[in-house]
């Protein structure tokens, strides 16, 4: 199968070699006896400085179903990372990466909740970038995971951002995007509807391979889902139930452990059970994908300034980009052992090379004492 949906099928993780640095998958062996990884939330105030609401104003409100965009902020000198999440993350997913980025070079961060996933958010980045900065916008470089990485195409070519430095995106090839589309669809049915707790849905992106680095995992997931008051008749994951899951002894002491919770809370609710579900119904956005996806690779050699692309795999490369790199329109590189998100996976890696290509293009310099 294409790579891309190699990564969509979810029981890669076993097969994987181990990653420097993230969880392995042989952890059982890694971790001693006993030890159990945590899979508990961790806020968003670790990794950004502050969180703020955007009033965007729009002629009809029909498409926006938030015309409040939520940013996420941190640094205060320097040329600003706009940064775009993929269909169904959320901002949050800049968190780790946010927190290396903003050590290795004078920068600031704004990564962007694009809440509504629809047609309108090209304008939105744009009115988003006049709001926070008026008529004297800083310079700005726009990076764009998956989806984000559309529209961060999109965005530069219709001139939204007209201070505008550059671009970089992240594993998304017009090509092998396409070429995935048909697949998304299974691997959308394929996902437990709910999940019993926040804990719970962050041991499954890990466990699934979704999500290949735990800390980000923890602090990420609490944008991908949210808390609905749903009768406890409904089938949710279970560990047990998950197939093509490792350790499962480990998974039955969690397992009790959330029930002993679970009878705490029951004691103060009514009857109710609160449960966890994914927070964009992204199977209702496949009216957009194509328009996203189709054309991209030819725009994204169009637009203005210095770009980078960052693949999780050579094999994603369609025919328009090879040759556009072969004749050095934009750099690239290829971070292997890596899923989708990239930038979740390998924070460290995707911060380099966006230091390197940055400071290389004298947009920005390295903080003093930040050593190679």
């Amino acid at each position: 199968p294409h790579g891309m949906e190699k990564q969509l099928h979810l029981n890669l993780l076993a097969s994987r070699p181990p990653m420097a640095g993230g969880f392995q998958s042989g952890s059982k062996m890694k971790m001693g006896p006993g030890r159990k990884r945590d899979f508990t939330p961790l806020l968003w105030s670790q990794y950004f400085e502050t969180m703020e609401d955007v009033e965007v104003e729009n002629e009809n409100g029909k498409d926006i179903s938030f015309p409040t965009s939520v940013i996420y902020c941190s640094g205060s000198l320097g040329p600003v990372l706009l940064l775009l999440h993929g269909g169904g993350h959320s901002a949050l997913s800049w968190a780790v990466f946010t927190s290396v980025i903003t050590n290795r070079i004078t920068c600031r961060v704004v990564a962007m909740d694009l809440r509504a996933h629809g047609k309108k958010n090209t304008l939105d980045v744009g009115k988003v970038v006049e709001v926070l900065y008026g008529e004297n916008p800083p310079p700005i470089l726009i990076i764009g995971h998956s989806m984000g990485g559309a529209i961060a195409v999109h965005t530069a070519v219709a001139n939204h951002v007209p201070s505008l430095l550059g671009l970089c995106v992240i594993d998304v090839v017009e090509g092998t995007a396409m070429d995935a589309l048909n697949s998304m669809q299974n691997f959308l049915r394929s996902r437990p509807k709910t999940f019993k707790s926040l804990e719970n849905a962050i041991e499954w992106s890990v466990k699934s391979g979704q999500i290949r680095n735990i800390e980000s995992a923890r602090v990420s997931m609490g944008g991908q889902v949210k808390k609905c008051e749903e009768s406890s008749s409904s089938p949710s994951f279970s560990n047990s139930a998950g197939e093509g899951i490792i350790e499962e002894e480990e998974d039955e002491e969690v397992e009790e452990q959330s029930s002993k919770k679970k009878m705490k809370e029951d004691d103060q609710e009514v009857k109710k059970e609160s449960v966890f579900t994914w927070r964009v119904e992204l199977s209702k956005t496949e009216k957009y994908w194509d328009g996203w996806f189709r054309g991209l690779s030819a725009l994204f050699l169009s637009c203005p300034g210095p770009k980078l692309l960052l693949l999780a795999g050579v094999d994603r490369l369609d025919k328009d980009l090879t040759i556009g790199q072969m004749q050095g329109k934009f750099q690239m590189q290829v971070l292997p052992q890596c899923g989708h998100a990239v930038h979740e996976d390998a924070p460290e890696k995707v911060a380099d090379a966006l230091a390197t290509f940055m400071v290389r293009h004298k947009f920005t310099e390295f903080k003093e004492g930040y050593m190679w």
